[in-house]
């Protein structure tokens, strides 16, 4: 073979060999979340979509079923330094993730990737639930929601109610009339839902939950739940279940509340707002349902609701490389597009100010699919956030969470007495409490 065929053939082999090299190899980073069923379709959605806008970063989404699962499997990855990138953590676990030094703040993460991000532009009572005192945010603000009250149109208009019910006292006429026209689950009821049973209910009445500002002041909070509003409020429910106007629901006993009201079993129940795409979805053909802000005892006057839901932490121990992608997942999903998305297919709601307005600009909220989401809005935002509304900062609330939830169910099925139940719940959770602040002894809230 000549010289000049050997070149040719050395010049075809390299082309071919660099025809079927792979591309350069995608930067890999781990996001780790706290959400199931629809809405986890959705986040492997969005996980797709941002693959599939850029060539330099792969994000590689797992589901963890539970936000309580996903903060103690992140504790555990953490200790063995097998960690994710990104975590999502549920408004519960915020000042366990802020006591634990593991993370990158996320101003300085796309300030160190040159994003420039408006931060002034998230809604205050979502950003400051992820702030310090001196108003450094932490996490990136992501899945924000807040309790809402669902009903059935029709089944209402059936015993004579038009509208929405803004009141505890017109719920409770609203279920006789249902128990008496022959509905046999008025008010779905689920004995564990304390976010929105106990919590919302709290801050919708300015009711506190723990001293210092619900901890916000300092780890030496104690809890307050056994005093004030909530007592009656559980009293009540009581009553109401042993009449067979409240029925109980729960994955434990069988049967979700969501599921028996989309199915049309139960007409009244309370939600997350995160939860009216789903319903959209699953309702029965040919029920109408539509959605308003927690009711109020008569008298009262509303303040606001607290901010569920989650935001995005940035964990210590990665590569600059994945922090990168990090920051281009963040800024990606600041886009007005992507929220927009993330907003209609799940019922979330828009995390900033020029988000809200420009979904509000097109008539997003006018149309029939998602008209009562704005009410969440309203809800967040319908005083200044009080000391008692601007969050709760309680360390292992997801252990107290689960006290309160212990105390219903006694009162509920057990028929202990509620304040018996409540000082009870309230003594283990500050056993809790103390426990927690031995962990960190001296140390301040930053």
């Amino acid at each position: 073979m000549t010289r000049t065929k050997l070149l040719s053939a050395a010049t075809t082999i390299a082309a071919l060999a660099l025809a079927t090299a792979p591309a350069m190899a995608q930067t890999k980073f781990e996001f780790w979340y706290g959400l199931s069923g629809d809405l986890s379709e959705r986040i492997q959605e969005m996980c797709g979509t941002f693959n599939q806008s850029q060539a330099d970063y792969e994000i590689v989404c797992v589901s963890q079923e539970t936000y309580e699962n996903n903060l103690q499997n992140t504790i555990a990855a953490f200790r063995a330094d097998k960690q994710p990138t990104v975590t999502q953590i549920s408004d519960g676990g915020t000042l366990d993730l802020m006591l634990s030094g593991a993370y990158v703040p996320v101003r300085q993460l796309m300030e160190e990737n040159g994003y420039d991000i408006k931060w002034d532009d998230y809604f205050s009572g979502i950003a400051s639930y992820y702030s310090t005192s001196s108003g450094e945010l932490l996490s990136m603000p992501f899945n924000s929601s807040t309790a809402m009250f669902y009903y059935n149109s029709d089944a209402l208009k059936a015993v004579g109610f038009e509208g929405a019910p803004q009141t505890w006292e017109q719920v409770e006429k609203i279920a006789r009339d249902l128990k008496a026209a022959g509905y046999d689950c008025p008010v779905a009821f689920d004995p564990t839902g304390t976010w929105q049973w106990f919590e919302q209910f709290s801050a919708a009445h300015n009711q506190p939950i723990a001293s210092n500002g619900n901890g916000f002041g300092g780890l030496d909070a104690v809890v307050q739940f056994n005093q004030g509003k909530f007592v009656d409020q559980l009293t009540w429910i009581k009553k109401m279940y042993d009449e067979g106007l409240f029925v109980a629901k729960s994955k434990a006993i069988g049967e979700t509340a969501n599921d028996a009201f989309v199915n049309a079993k139960c007409q009244m129940s309370s939600s997350s707002i995160a939860d009216h795409g789903t319903f959209g979805k699953q309702a029965i053909e040919g029920m109408l349902w539509d959605v308003t802000m927690l009711p109020l005892w008569e008298g009262t006057e509303r303040t606001n609701t607290l901010v569920g839901g989650a935001s995005l932490w940035t964990l210590k121990g990665s590569t600059p490389d994945q922090y990168k992608g990090a920051a281009a997942f963040y800024a990606f999903l600041a886009t007005p597009k992507q929220a927009e998305w993330w907003s209609t297919v799940t019922g979330y709601i828009p995390v900033t100010n020029s988000g809200f307005k420009a979904m509000t600009d097109k008539g997003f909220y006018s149309a029939a699919p998602y008209k009562g989401r704005e009410l969440a809005i309203q809800s967040l935002t319908a005083t200044p956030p009080t000391e008692y509304t601007r969050g709760v900062r309680l360390g292992n609330f997801g252990a107290i969470r689960l006290e309160v939830a212990n105390a219903m169910q006694e009162v509920l099925f057990n028929n202990v007495p509620v304040q018996q139940a409540l000082d009870a719940a309230a003594e283990r959770s500050n056993a809790v409490l103390r426990k927690f602040e031995a962990t960190y002894p001296g140390q301040t809230l930053p």
